[in-house]
């Protein structure tokens, strides 16, 4: 008893010496790998954000999101490897590991399509750059901000702060609010008796002094455009304007553009329409 006790011990000494050293150099080359990954997506979004000076730019954007999915891949890939690598110093077999593995893989594939599916559809959406973290998007009923994209979902969180998440094999269509640049487009009612061009001209003087100021012209590309009239309506008549702004700025833009035509038209004695009706009555 004593004799087996010992070359037991004998046994496990000299694995100990053997292989307990490579298992521990497997577990920190692995550690090393993922830190390394790391630090070069660190140092991507570093230059990218030297280079993009104007706030949350695409090509930030862009780098945010392709580091995310390459850090979470890298990082699954390599602990897989490093887990075989493992089994094998512990003394198993691991070619029917992988046998079974590449088996299970084709019962999931034939089990799961839709799972596959959502896979693709997400790497042709980072592929094809359809939208980015950060993007504001529409994806069927859901408007929203990006704020995760993985290879199966996309995750947007919308104006009341509800969190959506949507399979990417289930998106059909998608439109992105902030590609690139965004677009005021507002709808400013005045009634039948005012002077069109005289509106048109203080709305352009407003719209003109709005991108002199240091806050807004940061956010805007060009000058508000007064389209002219674009509705002839029951009570009043339509004047369109659209502004060229930074993405996500045009919901800020057209709040302070609403809130300064409101006071120039005040100032100017412009009337604003509202709804009325007019009762004729006869007499018996």
């Amino acid at each position: 008893m004593e004799n087996e006790i010992c070359s037991l011990g004998e046994r496990l000494k000299e694995w100990s010496y053997l292989h307990l050293p490579r298992i521990i150099l497997i577990i920190i080359g692995a550690w090393i790998l993922i830190r390394i990954i790391k630090a070069v997506g660190k140092r991507i979004l570093l230059l990218t954000s030297e280079e993009e000076r104007a706030e949350k730019g695409e090509r930030v954007k862009r780098a945010e999101t392709l580091v995310k999915i390459l850090n979470n891949t890298v990082t699954v890939f390599i602990a897989i490897i490093a887990t075989f690598m493992i089994l094998k110093e512990l003394g198993m077999d691991i070619g029917p590991l992988l046998a079974g593995a590449g088996i299970l893989g084709l019962a999931i594939g034939f089990g799961a399509q839709s799972l596959v599916k959502d896979f693709f559809s997400g790497f042709f959406i980072l592929l094809e750059d359809q939208y980015r973290v950060g993007d504001v998007i529409k994806i069927g009923e859901h408007t929203g901000l990006v704020e995760k994209i993985k290879l199966r979902t996309t995750v947007i969180r919308d104006l009341e702060g509800t969190v959506h998440t949507i399979p990417n094999g289930e998106i059909k269509e998608v439109s992105n609010l902030t590609y690139g640049w965004s677009r005021v487009v507002l709808d400013i009612g005045i009634t039948y008796k005012e002077d069109i061009d005289r509106v048109m001209n203080i709305i352009k003087d407003v719209g003109k002094k709005l991108r002199e100021e240091k806050n807004y012209k940061e956010m805007m590309i060009e000058d508000p455009i007064v389209l002219g009239v674009d509705d002839l309506a029951e009570s009043k008549i339509i004047i369109k304007i659209i502004a060229k702004t930074q993405p996500l700025k045009q919901w800020d833009v057209a709040r302070e553009l609403r809130r300064r035509i409101k006071y120039a038209f005040d100032q100017e004695g412009i009337e604003t329409p509202f709804p009325h009706r007019v009762i004729i009555t006869k007499e018996k």
